[in-house]
Formats: C-alpha cells, sequence, structure tokens
C-alpha cells in the first residue's frame, strides 16, 4: 500500500527526524526502535510497509531537508553517518517539499494545499495520503459562528477573514482532499465541529492532538498507581525545560497556555480529582532539541502518613516524537483503508489530550470501530489494550491475525 506521509512543519526537527528515521529504516540502516507498529502484539499486513512511505509537506522555511539532518547530527539528535549515507534520499524527499501558501483568502490557500495534495498523490501513484501536522504550536482559537457547519465555514473562507488557525486549515484541505489527518500538536486541528462534519462527508478518519513523549507518558503510568492503591495525591508540580523551535514558540503565553492545558487533562481523568500543584513549561535555549522535565509528588497513605515521589526525564524531543509520526501514519492509512472514518479514539494511547465523544462534533463511532464511543482513558495500560484491539481488528481486516496476536 504506498502512503503519502504529508508533513505540516516538514523541516522542522520531528519532520526531519522521521523522515531521516523512515529512510534509515527503509534502507535497512537502522532497527525500528520506538515504533510501537512493530512490536510484536501490533505487526501485522495492514501497515503499509517502510518501504511504501513516500514523504512531503509544506513549510515557511527554505532550508534544504539535508542542511536540516546535518543540523540535527551535529545537535546530537540523530547518527551522522546516517545523515551522510541518505543525502541523496533526503535530496529526493525534498523535491517534494512546498512553500506554505500565503496570500490571498483562507479558501484560496486550502485550494492550493488540496491541489499540492492530489499532484502528489498522482506523481508518485499513491493508495492514499495522510496529512500530519507537526508545526508550531498555535494559541488556542478564537470562537467564530462559522465553526459549527461545513457549509457555513466554506463561505466564511472565501470572504478574506481568517476564521481557522492553519493547523485546522490544513485540517480542512486534508478532508476536502480525501486524506486522513492526524494532529501530533495541541492546536485546534480538526477539534471544531464543522470539521468533524466534513471528516464524515468524505469518510475520511482522523487523530490527536499533541503527541505524548515525556512527562506525560510518565502521569499516565504513574497516576493509575496513586489511583489502584487508594493512595491520595495531595500535589502533583512540575516544571518542563525546553530548547529548539518548540521551546521558542512556548515562550509565547498564548501557546503556553494551550500547551500546559494539554498536559494538566491526565491527572484530573485519572485520579478522579485535581491535586495541587501546576505545570510549568520554560525555554531555555541552550537545550537545543532536548528537554528536562522535574516532577514532585507528595502524597498520604494509611492513617495520613506523609510521603514523596520525585522523579527527572531527560529526552530528545524529536527522537522520541519521530516513531510515533511514522506510526500515527501507518495506522491512520490502514484505518483509511478498512474503511473507517471520523476520531480515532482507540489511539489515546499516543496522545497527552485525545479525542474523545465528549469533543465538538464528535457524535460516534460514525464508521469507527465499535467502542469509539467510548470515552478515552488516560492510564496507558488501558489505552494500550484499546490501540491493540484496534490493530488486531485491522489486521483482521487485511486478511492475517497480527504476528503476536492481540494484547
Amino acid at each position: 500500500m504506498r502512503t503519502g506521509v504529508w508533513l505540516v512543519g516538514a523541516r522542522g526537527s520531528v519532520a526531519t527526524t522521521s523522515i531521516v528515521g523512515a529512510l534509515a529504516l527503509r534502507a535497512g540502516l537502522t532497527g525500528p526502535t520506538g515504533c510501537v507498529t512493530e512490536l510484536s502484539e501490533l505487526r501485522g499486513p495492514a501497515w503499509p510497509s517502510f518501504a511504501d512511505l513516500v514523504f512531503g509537506g509544506h513549510d515557511v522555511a527554505a532550508t534544504p531537508l539535508a542542511k536540516r539532518a546535518e543540523a540535527l547530527a551535529d545537535a546530537g539528535v540523530v547518527p551522522a553517518r546516517l545523515v551522510a549515507a541518505l543525502g541523496e534520499e533526503l535530496s529526493a524527499v525534498d523535491d517534494d517539499v512546498r512553500p506554505a501558501p500565503v496570500g490571498g483568502t483562507q479558501a484560496d490557500r486550502a485550494a492550493a494545499v488540496v491541489a499540492d495534495l492530489t499532484a502528489f498523490r498522482e506523481r508518485h501513484r499513491l493508495d492514499r495520503v495522510v496529512v500530519v501536522n507537526v508545526s508550531a504550536t498555535e494559541p488556542a482559537a478564537r470562537p467564530h459562528p462559522a465553526h459549527a457547519d461545513p457549509d457555513a465555514l466554506a463561505a466564511a473562507l472565501a470572504t478574506g477573514e481568517e476564521v481557522l488557525p492553519p493547523s485546522s486549515l490544513y485540517a480542512y484541505a486534508a478532508f476536502a482532499a480525501g486524506c486522513p489527518y492526524v494532529d501530533f500538536t495541541p492546536s485546534t486541528g480538526a477539534r471544531l465541529p464543522a470539521l468533524a462534519a466534513l471528516a464524515a462527508r468524505h469518510a475520511v478518519p482522523y487523530a490527536g492532538h499533541d503527541g505524548k513523549t515525556g512527562e506525560t507518558l510518565l502521569k499516565s503510568v504513574l497516576a493509575p498507581m496513586f489511583a489502584m492503591r487508594h493512595l491520595a495525591v495531595r500535589s502533583w508540580s512540575g516544571t518542563n525545560l525546553l530548547g529548539g523551535g518548540d521551546g521558542a514558540t512556548l515562550a509565547q503565553p498564548d501557546a503556553n497556555a494551550a500547551k500546559v492545558a494539554s498536559k494538566q487533562r491526565v491527572l484530573g481523568e485519572i485520579l478522579g480529582y485535581v491535586p495541587q500543584g501546576d505545570t510549568r513549561i520554560d525555554y531555555v535555549e541552550e537545550l537545543g532539541d532536548f528537554k528536562t522535565a522535574w516532577d514532585l509528588i507528595t502524597f498520604a497513605g494509611f492513617l495520613g502518613t506523609g510521603m514523596r515521589l520525585e522523579f527527572t526525564w531527560h529526552g530528545c524531543d524529536s527522537a522520541l516524537a519521530a516513531p510515533l509520526v511514522l506510526d500515527l501514519a501507518r495506522i491512520a492509512a490502514a484505518a483509511h483503508a478498512a474503511g473507517r472514518h471520523g476520531p480515532l479514539t482507540d489511539l489515546a494511547f499516543f496522545f497527552k489530550d485525545p479525542l474523545g465523544p465528549a469533543d465538538p462534533g464528535v457524535v460516534g463511532s460514525t464508521g469507527s470501530a465499535p467502542d469509539a464511543d467510548r470515552a478515552p482513558s488516560h492510564a496507558l495500560a488501558e489505552q494500550w489494550a484499546r490501540l491493540a484491539a484496534f490493530a488486531a481488528d485491522l489486521h483482521a481486516l487485511a486478511g492475517t491475525p497480527p504476528a503476536g496476536g492481540a494484547a
């Protein structure tokens, strides 16, 4: 199944690392560490192979992918040997990276994106194209009456008014072009009633939001432990330090607020209450593409005895995110091939703030898996069970059960 992966923010760190990784996997130069679709419980015939993935995208930056990859190698994010070995392949991908459309109305820009997606699909004779947003975090979208209805939205986009944030405009264009859409950021994306209705109209699936790669991943493991042992969490405070382009973006108050809201949702929904404490995100330019999180948890046990847990997480954001981007592109392509459409709520495993039936415009499974109407759990083990069942269903539809069996 030849599958296009169209990356919004194609020359950013996450996108570049994803492309280098996929090309290296195709060439047999590295292993699939970090790709959960390659675990025995999830592996199977429904996923397109790494050799079947073809990359393109949009970006406002003009730096060639090979140069971006060299910079990431210098920063210790990707191995320099891979960048040296994949120069020709990176240049070939660069030929399919287009300048992000600017000027005109938002309807004009959406039409330009649709044209680029259609030409990409036809040029490479692709079975389908998955659009993945890995661009900078946006502030929360301002409400607009046209967000409620796809026909009203189409009319509003043609007026010259800025009706949609960029992530939502890409979701609009993706759906209009018949493409699945994945939002790996905490931006609004497809989370508007008009866009949910448009996805249903074009029978395409979508997933999001905000890839879970660090501190929140640990929260989704540790919070269920406290809940299941009936321990009372009194406070949970965290400080996140990060550099790179994402860190610079999150230094802006509106974008920072959108990201913090995404990260905070997990505790209240797992514990059933919100403990004291906040999550901070601070930009430290020197850290580059690496990030550090410090968390302090205070809790009480039997007879009110006070205790505490502290942890430090130091990771490379792009190296943690890139394999998940590849996973999500493969799964979204398989879901589309199987006739799934609407929100892929069973992919909550990948996200800090996953889509669920309570989201605007999400009104049932609309052709998705039987349990798509269930609210997504934030506990990692429960999310894993749903993901494994979803994968088993897709593999069964593809004709063969997964190699390791469903968990």
